[in-house]
């Protein structure tokens, strides 16, 4: 089965206290598993999803997938929101992957509902409006390095940072996009080579092959992806994000519909002659 679906793929700033403009769902039982924070001063336009489910080191379960699709939801109507970047308040882990101990008291069709929302989920980053990057400072494993890989860029801890498809590992495949968007990464060969292997790569191991855009020593505090992602979101808010640039391109172009100017160009290009602009 996993051969059949591979042969067909193609190819820091100071640290300082965020605000918090809106929180996870609050439906679930117990504490949220997410936070949503917008920076502000020098960071604002950058967004924050922050995962912090210790207790499971941020395996992906029901609550925590659910979370982050009604944040997705939210910010991709945020008009505020010019970089989002993905981290952990789990120290040592980005995300774990799914959650198998959960997966396991599941039925079979319960299994495939989940693993389609988890995949809807991926989607919902690849498809996000506005840039997006994940801070890796620790484990980034199965499900967790598909969630990176659906990010636009990817910053890791050199040390610290352990990322891999170990599906294969667990009698399973990657299921939300990883032999798709792995092999778009880095070549079939090497995707396979990964996935088949289930091999764990350090982040220095990762930016060698090209998995990830970026690699930093890891610091005291266990955050040093997180700065280092941080400062590329602050290299990425000076330029307009495509809807902005559109309509400014529209305005523009309004103003030009009433002018001389245009009138005697389009009349030149008719006449076969050369336009005479007079700035008007």
């Amino acid at each position: 089965m996993l051969r059949a679906l591979t042969s067909a793929l193609r190819l820091p700033r100071p640290w300082r206290p965020l605000q918090t403009r809106s929180c996870a769902s609050d439906g679930a039982a117990g504490d949220p598993e997410i936070q949503v924070r917008a920076l502000a001063g020098p960071d604002q336009g950058i967004t924050e999803i922050l995962m912090n489910r210790p207790s499971a080191r941020n395996a992906l379960g029901n609550v925590l997938v659910s979370e982050l699709l009604e944040a997705l939801a939210r910010l991709r109507e945020d008009q505020q929101v010019r970089v989002l970047l993905f981290r952990s308040g789990v120290k040592g882990v980005f995300c774990a992957g799914a959650d198998l101990k959960e997966r396991e008291q599941m039925s079979e069709a319960e299994v495939g509902i989940f693993v389609q929302r988890l995949r809807g989920l991926m989607n919902e980053i690849a498809a996000f409006p506005a840039p997006t990057i994940a801070a890796m400072d620790g484990f980034a494993l199965g499900g967790g390095l598909e969630l990176a890989l659906a990010c636009d860029l990817r910053v890791a801890a050199a040390s610290s940072a352990v990322m891999g498809l170990i599906e294969t590992t667990r009698g399973l495949l990657p299921g939300a996009g990883g032999t798709q968007r792995l092999p778009r990464c880095l070549g079939v060969a090497l995707a396979k080579e990964l996935i088949f292997t289930g091999r764990r790569l350090s982040g220095a191991q990762a930016q060698a092959l090209g998995l990830v855009n970026h690699t930093v020593p890891q610091n005291e505090e266990g955050n040093a992806a997180y700065h280092r992602a941080r400062a590329l979101a602050q290299e990425i808010l000076p330029q307009v994000d495509i809807a902005s640039g559109m309509a400014i391109e529209g305005i523009c172009y309004a103003q030009n519909i009433p002018t001389q100017d245009r009138l005697e160009g389009m009349a030149a290009f008719r006449e076969k002659r050369p336009p005479r602009f007079v700035g008007k």
